[in-house]
């Protein structure tokens, strides 16, 4: 009886860890760029640019994707489905202000449903840009209880500095740097 209790104490303890934890989460990381902004914001402003730099599509060469709205900016939408690692899902491209920030509304629908908001900033700071790739959302009860045991702050964001990398590299052989 006594360790029938202690599971049940145990348990309890687990959901109200999980239930203490923050719900609203932002993982951030930004970098600098030898390009002006205007070049590095073509790259994110245009969805069909994204291949080039953006860490998931190496993750899965045969990813599915498609393209709907306008070709580039505000309006635009980019839908994926592709393996485990990289899931499904669609990007809407919900405000461009050239070349200063562009918001995209995230829709997560595979391994799980998830609403998120990113946001680009592009700052000229002399001959560079200092870009910052953020996502801001929600972690529901199950993503809490996931976050425990897993960092989404480091998987996450060390996906975000693989992408700004490669977009770096992108950006300075387009500027001739």
């Amino acid at each position: 009886m006594s360790l029938l209790l202690l599971l049940a104490v145990l348990l309890v303890v687990l959901i109200v860890t999980v239930i203490l934890q923050p719900a609203d989460f932002r993982i951030v990381r930004s970098t600098a760029i030898a390009a002006p902004p205007a070049t590095v914001f073509a790259q994110v402003n245009d969805f069909h640019r994204w291949e080039a730099w953006s860490p998931w599509a190496k993750v899965d060469p045969t990813m599915k994707t498609t393209y709907e709205g306008a070709p580039a900016g505000t309006g635009a939408i980019y839908t994926w489905a592709g393996n485990g690692k990289v899931g499904a899902g669609r990007m809407t491209l919900v405000e461009s202000g050239p070349p200063e920030l562009i918001r995209i509304k995230l829709e997560f629908l595979k391994p799980f449903a998830a609403t998120n908001s990113t946001e680009f900033t592009f700052k000229a700071e002399g001959s560079r840009t200092v870009i910052e790739w953020s996502m801001r959302g929600r972690r529901n009860f199950l993503m809490k209880a996931m976050c425990l045991v897993l960092n989404m702050d480091k998987m996450v964001g060390g996906d975000f500095a693989k992408g700004l990398a490669n977009l770096k590299t992108l950006s300075e052989a387009a500027a001739g740097k």
